[in-house]
């Protein structure tokens, strides 16, 4: 698999986290009950920094191996 082809599957990633964390904003507004709403934000909370990660490693290995990219320095090895 090459880093394009990773950056694909990072961005597809992205983007089923990113319509899960919708779907659960949006049943947490429906909600009425104050533990389901505690429940569903700390759903939330825990996919909101494997969405951001999936989004920085689908920009990292789409310019990995261009020259002047700047890379984010968690991930440089």
């Amino acid at each position: 698999m090459t880093m394009l082809e990773m950056s694909i599957t990072y961005r597809a990633g992205a983007e089923v986290l990113r319509l899960r964390i919708r779907e659960l904003r949006q049943a947490r507004q429906r909600q009425s009950d104050p533990e389901e709403i505690f429940r569903l934000t700390r759903r939330i909370a825990e996919l909101e920094p494997l969405l951001r990660e999936a989004r920085e490693l689908a920009a990292v290995t789409a310019h990995y191996y261009e020259r002047g990219y700047h890379k984010d320095e968690k991930y440089c090895f």
